[in-house]
């Protein structure tokens, strides 16, 4: 990672590419991943006592909370996990476990660190993986072309479409998910490598293409070729010192104790996480994870409940706190064209896919701001997600026509977009359903 990225001014501003707007919350995070990068350059035991300070994000949904957080791993090409609060209950009753979320990130390392991997010794797997192929195609009956001839049609895709015969490993049945305790899980888990270890001699005979042979052969090569150990070690790295959690609708397990219903183990799911966040071994399937130093990013609308709700042990573990402010018809304007990942941009490619040039005029693009920011105030207030309900709704029928449309240039303007929406927003019965 360049030393010039991870500066937070550098941060914000790759953060402002997709994100509009709250300009606390991107300067808390990106002091954040800075910290942790000064922390991996102090030299001496006290490296370890540096622990990272955790955030909680207050704001309605739609506003960029999840999207800064993940974004902010992407800069860092860190593990990342996206959590839902209420997807967890304390030991004791039926549900996932906190300690999961460490294991789903742990998961997420090892795959990342692959696919690098993968890529790096990918070329030598597609030369092995020829070869194999080569040696089907030279057995096969009446088949007389030289080695270098065959590899030359490869090359050519001459032979995409020829058949040949492999011996596949059979799979091993899939696994139902059970839901409980740590203890359920890691028996899952091992019940899962002790069928695969079983079934990992099975084969069976399949035909397929050379095309669909050539994929499987460097596949399997490719897993030949890399050392599932160092990958593990190299992921555990990542997500000891990297790894980010994003845990949302955190407010939703704030409060005292229902006295009946499904809320009764919320309390239960504040102290299950409690020595998460504190920093705990937790063991995986790839070993034991020590959790000090992931970076936890909590969020919530706290609409009904406070973060002073959380108990006190919680809330010291996460002394950063950013107010997320609610998108103004402003905001909406600028969130349409001016992001890399824009709304407007996404449907103009999908429209070039079909050869039309799609336009839209700036008072197309006020119209639909308009609508969107009147569509969540006179009903649920959704933040920037009302923006893709609205212009779906507006390019409805030509999403529809377009295979048929002569005309390749498209201009929307805001007399189209008044036609399409005003009279869907007037009947509030009939926004609770399209908008």
């Amino acid at each position: 990672m360049e030393e010039r990225i991870l500066k937070p001014g550098d941060i914000v501003r790759e953060l402002n590419k997709y994100i509009v707007g709250q300009d606390d919350a991107k300067r808390a995070v990106a002091i954040a991943l800075r910290n942790r990068w000064r922390r991996q350059k102090v030299k001496g035991p006290i490296k370890e006592e540096i622990y990272p300070n955790n955030i909680i994000m207050i704001g309605p949904t739609g506003v960029g909370k999840t999207e800064i957080a993940r974004r902010l791993a992407r800069i860092e090409d860190a593990p990342f996990v996206k959590v839902e609060a209420t997807r967890y209950t304390e030991v004791g009753y039926v549900g996932r476990d906190v300690e999961s979320m460490v294991r789903d990130l742990m998961n997420s390392a090892v795959g990342m660190v692959k696919a690098v991997k993968m890529k790096e010794i990918e070329k030598k797997a597609e030369i092995l993986a020829e070869d194999k192929v080569i040696d089907l195609i030279m057995r096969k009956e009446g088949y007389s072309e030289g080695r270098e001839g065959v590899r030359k049609m490869l090359k050519e895709n001459k032979l995409d479409n020829m058949k040949v015969e492999l011996q596949i490993e059979k799979k091993p049945m899939p696994m139902v998910e059970v839901l409980g305790g740590a203890g359920l899980e890691e028996i899952q888990m091992s019940l899962q490598d002790t069928l695969s270890n079983l079934f990992s001699g099975s084969k069976k005979k399949k035909y397929v293409s050379v095309k669909e042979a050539l994929e499987i052969f460097k596949n399997e090569e490719a897993n030949k070729l890399i050392d599932m150990d160092e990958v593990v070690e190299e992921a555990k790295k990542k997500v000891e010192n990297n790894g980010i959690i994003f845990i949302d609708e955190i407010d939703k397990v704030a409060g005292g104790e229902a006295k009946s219903g499904p809320d009764v183990s919320r309390m239960g799911v504040q102290r299950d996480l409690l020595p998460i966040v504190e920093g705990t071994d937790i063991m995986t399937k790839y070993g034991i994870v020590k959790s000090h130093h992931i970076l936890f990013i909590a969020a919530g609308a706290f609409n009904v409940h406070k973060p002073s709700d959380l108990i006190p042990e919680l809330q010291g573990r996460f002394p950063i706190r950013v107010e997320l402010s609610s998108l103004t018809e402003k905001d909406f304007e600028r969130i349409l064209v001016e992001p890399e990942n824009a709304l407007v941009k996404q449907y103009q490619a999908l429209f070039e896919t079909e050869g039309i040039d799609l336009k839209f005029t700036p008072d197309a693009i006020k119209s639909i701001a308009h609508f969107s920011a009147e569509a969540n105030r006179i009903s649920e207030d959704i933040g920037a997600r009302r923006l893709s309900t609205v212009l779906t709704a507006v390019l409805d029928d030509l999403l529809f026509k377009i295979p048929d449309v002569k005309n390749k240039n498209i201009v929307i303007d805001g007399k189209y977009v008044e036609e399409k929406i005003s009279s869907i927003i007037k009947n509030e019965d009939l926004t609770r359903y399209i908008l």
